[in-house]
Formats: structure tokens, C-alpha cells, sequence
């Protein structure tokens, strides 16, 4: 048995997965706002709950997705958009007030290493996790192995610059992150609202914008197409550095069913090959691609 927690801004969400991948118990409650110690007695909590669900009252060892990641400096929380845990030592502190051994990584990574153990991407030896939602994630799985890098940024290719931008797109929408013209600030749900917006002045969101393409509204179409040759310029750049048997799309515009036959044709003159064989499909196990994720941060199920 494993046990992942996904934690996020507005709830955490403990599973239970057996040995199989099989989802044995799944719990979910809402994440303290603002309090720190609140949080980690959540967790705890969720963990015991689990960890009964097994016939044993402790468990040896369980996974932690997270928003944002750990400094290689300090190993200190950064960047979470769940703000308490930032500067804190959540490691250190989730094994001593649960007695376990504790895995974390960020849930962009989680999602790809659950689609690579057991989703979409199941077989392939280097495998390409992409989040499209209220921010752009990624993860990198090879053989196996989540990659997260000397810096522990690994799969970060949302704060890159957009790949071969257009006069148009120079220097880019100002990002949260402070720079201008990160893929993030184009290829996010509110990035495609805003580009819609300003381009046509109409003020939809991302669905509002699928669904009015979807019925033939012209300038939806065009808001459509200009994001699938921008998603299509920054995934050619990931093959041209990675070169992944495929990547999995998660998050809120991954329900986008169009990308999945435009995008790779539209990639193909910016991939540095005669040929791309590389696979774009949807994942698996939708939402629930972090806490799974989280879970198999212990292959060796950590007991």
C-alpha cells in the first residue's frame, strides 16, 4: 500500500493506492488558510485516517505533492501559491509530527509521474507531464525516475521564454514570476482569456472561449488557433531538448480536443528532425494525477 497527499491552496486530498495502482480509500478536507501548524496536523490526520484503512495504525513512509518546491539551498519551501508553507521546513516537519518517512515534490511532477507509473504514458521511457491551467506546469519522467534537477526546477518550462516569438508577442504579457513573455504569461487559462480579450474585447474565460469556437464564433476560432501555434512552438523546443516518447496533458485546457490532432501538426517545422513521432494525448487519471503521483514517490511502496 502507498499513501500520496496532494497539497493545495484550497483543499488537501489523501489516497490510498494499492500495490496494483487500484485506489483503495480516497479523503479530502479543506486546507487551513493561513495556518501553517493547522496545515501539518491536517495532514497528519489524513495519514493516520489512511494508514488505519491498511489493518496497521502507522505506515512507514508517504509522498507529498505540493505547489511550488524546495530550495537545494536550505530545503526550504518556495514559490507555493499556498503561501503558509512557504519558508518552512515542511519536510523536517511533516516526519516529525507523523513518526514517517516523507517524500515531497511538486505537483506538476507528481502528475507526470503517475501518468508514467500507470496513466497515459505507461511503457514509454521518457515521458513529458504538462499542466495547462490557472498556471503552466511540467514534470519530466525517464525510465522510470522523476527528473527534478540539480536546482530542483526540472520541467519548469512554464517560466521560459515563448519560443520564436512574432513582433506581435514581443516582449509578452507581463507573468506573476516578474519576468515578461513566459510561456506561462501565453498558454495559461487566464493568459488565453486575456489574449481573447484583447485581441477581440470580448471578456470570456477559457471554456466560455472552447464552447464559442466550438460553435463556429470566428474570433473564438482565431483565439484557438493563435494559442495552438504558441503551445506548438514551446512543446517543439521540449522535444528538440528532451525528445519524450510522449506528453500528457493535464488541467483545466487539456479538455481542449482539437489540440490533440493541430498542435503536433503545427510542430513539426520547429522540431530539429525529418520526422516526430513523439505522442501528445490526454491523461489518464485527470484530476486525480497529483495525489496518485504523490503516492508513487515510493516505487518501493515504503513500508
Amino acid at each position: 500500500m502507498r499513501i500520496g497527499i496532494d497539497l493545495g491552496g484550497t483543499k488537501i486530498e489523501g489516497l490510498l493506492l494499492a500495490g496494483d495502482g487500484r485506489e483503495v480509500a480516497r479523503e479530502r478536507i479543506d486546507t487551513p488558510r493561513d495556518d501553517y501548524d493547522a496545515a501539518l496536523a491536517a495532514i497528519a490526520g489524513l495519514v493516520e485516517s489512511l494508514a488505519s484503512k491498511t489493518g496497521s495504525e502507522t505506515i512507514g513512509a508517504f509522498g507529498v505533492g505540493m505547489p511550488g518546491s524546495l530550495s537545494p539551498r536550505d530545503g526550504l519551501v518556495r514559490n507555493a501559491n499556498a503561501i503558509c508553507i512557504n519558508g518552512k521546513d515542511l519536510h523536517k516537519d511533516l516526519e516529525a509530527i507523523t513518526g514517517c518517512r516523507v517524500r515531497l515534490a511538486n505537483d506538476a511532477n507528481c502528475f507526470a509521474l503517475s501518468e508514467a507509473s500507470d496513466g497515459a504514458g505507461q511503457g514509454a521511457h521518457c515521458v513529458f507531464g504538462v499542466i495547462l491551467g490557472t498556471g503552466v506546469g511540467g514534470g519530466l519522467v525517464v525510465a522510470g525516475q522523476l527528473i527534478e534537477g540539480r536546482n530542483r526546477v526540472g520541467g519548469e518550462w512554464g517560466h521560459n521564454p515563448l519560443p520564436r516569438p512574432q513582433d506581435h508577442e514581443r516582449p509578452g504579457p507581463t507573468c506573476y514570476c516578474g519576468r515578461q513573455g513566459c510561456i506561462e504569461s501565453f498558454l495559461s487559462g487566464p493568459a488565453l482569456a486575456h489574449d481573447h480579450a484583447i485581441t477581440c474585447g470580448q471578456k470570456l474565460r477559457g471554456p466560455e472561449i472552447v464552447a464559442a469556437a466550438e460553435a463556429g464564433d470566428p474570433d473564438a476560432m482565431q483565439s484557438l488557433a493563435r494559442y495552438e501555434v504558441r503551445f506548438a512552438r514551446a512543446l517543439a523546443s521540449v522535444i528538440n531538448l528532451f525528445d519524450p516518447d510522449v506528453i500528457v496533458l493535464g488541467g483545466g485546457l487539456s479538455n481542449i480536443g482539437r489540440i490533440y490532432e493541430n498542435v503536433p501538426e503545427l510542430w513539426l517545422p520547429h522540431v530539429f528532425s525529418d520526422s516526430v513521432e513523439t505522442r501528445l494525448v490526454p491523461a489518464t487519471h485527470g484530476d486525480s494525477g497529483g495525489v496518485r503521483g504523490a503516492a508513487w514517490l515510493w516505487p518501493e511502496a515504503g513500508s
